[in-house]
This record gives structure tokens, C-alpha cells and sequence, in this order.
């Protein structure tokens, strides 16, 4: 579960609330920030904006889209490390065919497709070629995922902006007083400004970090992709599993390392390796 992301909207909207109400609690003045005109001109023009840009398909992922940016625990680069090194140690024992088996076990369609890549003994270029081709265009969808909402983002503040001009053309309109016009002045001028609030609010609480963890993500799974190219590639050339362990350590930050060793699967591996040596 994201957690950072639930409590930071939690706590941005804790402390905008607390700035309405003061620290006297008054709850009184939160009606003075609710006008529904408002709330129809920027969250319904925002929507419909949104629905023009993108096709249906793309729209009925948004659901899945919060699935992914709530599960911070999919892709974890130690897992694959540690199933890397397994992979070598069988593969230095029995040879590329023996990985047959293993590759039918994965769950993950890209790690399947990998092993069998270099079971079925294909040239290393053209291997790394479908892998890496594979993840840029895997990144480039979920990049167009998170480009909705930074196109939501940019069109919320739009609209507030046209909820301002909407409120201030109709208090302008209603500036004659003797027709009885200054009783809406305040409504219109509510809605010339709460509309910019809401915008704002939509922006940068709601569509902004939907995007960034995304876009988080989407890094996290890139990374952990580059991790088994490398992997593979490696088990294809008959690297030692110890040294392949070493190497794909690389690529997490040092305090996971462990002092250059894996998790526990890793660790038994490169042991067994070290021991056959």
C-alpha cells in the first residue's frame, strides 16, 4: 500500500481545512467555500476536457491506474536477483534447456518470455534487441497513462480561471444597484473566486501526484526489467552466478546491498556457486 501518497493528500487536506476553520474549529465557515456552480463549471468542464483527449480505452483503465499507484510492493528488485542468480546456477549445472521448466513457472510474461529467448538458443543482439524494445514501449504506455492526468492537471486551473471570468461577468452585468442588482453580487464574486480555488485544489492535490506516482512506478518496473536483461543476458554467456550477483547489485541503491550480497535466495545461490568453485 502507498502510504506516502494517502498521507500526504490526507494531510494537505487536513491543513487546508484547519486554514478555513482556524484553530478555533469554526466548521461554520466551511459553507463559505462551497458554491455548486463552481464545483459544476471546473470538476465537470475538467472531466469532459479529459474524456475528449483520451480514447474510451484508455479512460476505462483508470481504475487500474489506482491499483498500480497504490501497490508499492510488485516490483521489487531483490526478488529478481536473487531468481536471476538461481537461474544461473541451474543453467551453469545443466545447461540453457534445463531453464525451460523454470520459465514455465514465472508468472511474469516478460520474465517467461526472456528465458525462453535464450532456452531456444537466439542470438544475444537480437535478444536484447526484443527485451529492450519491449520496455520502451511498455514505458511509453504508461507514460500516455500518466499523461492524462497531467492533462487534467493543466486544464483544472484553466477552468478555474474561466469560473472566475464566468462570476465576474455576471457581477459586472449586475452592477446596477438600483435594479436590485447588489443582491448577487456576493454569489457572483463566490464564484469568480472559488472557482480558481478549486482548480488549484484538483490540480495539485488530486491529478499532480496521481501522475508522479505513475510515473514512480513505471521506474520501479523499468528497473527491475533492465535487472533480468542484464540477468539474462549474463546466464546466456555463462557468467558465474557469484560474479552475475555482484553485477546485478549494481543497479539498486547501496544501502540495499547488504554489503554486495541479496536476499536470502541469492545468498544460498552464489554460495553453492562459491563452493562448486
Amino acid at each position: 500500500m502507498n502510504l506516502t501518497y494517502i498521507i500526504g493528500l490526507v494531510l494537505a487536506l487536513g491543513v487546508f481545512v484547519l486554514g478555513i476553520v482556524g484553530f478555533d474549529f469554526n466548521m461554520g465557515l466551511l459553507g463559505n467555500f462551497y458554491d455548486f456552480a463552481s464545483v459544476f463549471i471546473v470538476i465537470g468542464c475538467t472531466l469532459a476536457i479529459v474524456v475528449a483527449s483520451f480514447p474510451g480505452k484508455m479512460l476505462a483503465s483508470i481504475p487500474k491506474h489506482f491499483g498500480i499507484m497504490l501497490n508499492t510492493k510488485k516490483h521489487k528488485p531483490a526478488k529478481y536477483i536473487d531468481q536471476l542468480v538461481e537461474l544461473a546456477q541451474i543453467a551453469r549445472k545443466n545447461g540453457l534447456l534445463s531453464l525451460e521448466e523454470k520459465a514455465n513457472e514465472q508468472k511474469d510474461p516478460f520474465f517467461k518470455q526472456a528465458i525462453m529467448l535464450i532456452v531456444d538458443a537466439n542470438d544475444p543482439d537480437k535478444v536484447r534487441g526484443i527485451l529492450e524494445n519491449d520496455i520502451e514501449c511498455m514505458s511509453a504506455r504508461h507514460d500516455d497513462a500518466a499523461g492524462l492526468y497531467d492533462k487534467a492537471s493543466s486544464v483544472a486551473p484553466a477552468f478555474g480561471m474561466v469560473g472566475t471570468l464566468v462570476g465576474l461577468i455576471n457581477m459586472l452585468k449586475n452592477m446596477s444597484l438600483d435594479g436590485g442588482g447588489a443582491s448577487s453580487l456576493g454569489s457572483d464574486m463566490g464564484t469568480a473566486l472559488i472557482t480558481t480555488l478549486y482548480g488549484c485544489i484538483l490540480a495539485h492535490m488530486i491529478f499532480g501526484p496521481i501522475a508522479t506516482n505513475l510515473r514512480a512506478r513505471d521506474a520501479e518496473e523499468v528497473l527491475c526489467k533492465q535487472i533480468i536483461v542484464e540477468g539474462i543476458m549474463s546466464i546466456q554467456s555463462g557468467e558465474n552466478p557469484k560474479f552475475l550477483q555482484e553485477k546485478l547489485m549494481t543497479f539498486v541503491a547501496q544501502k540495499q546491498r547488504e554489503g554486495g550480497k541479496g536476499g536470502k535466495g541469492g545468498k544460498k545461490a552464489a554460495a553453492a556457486a562459491a563452493a562448486e568453485e
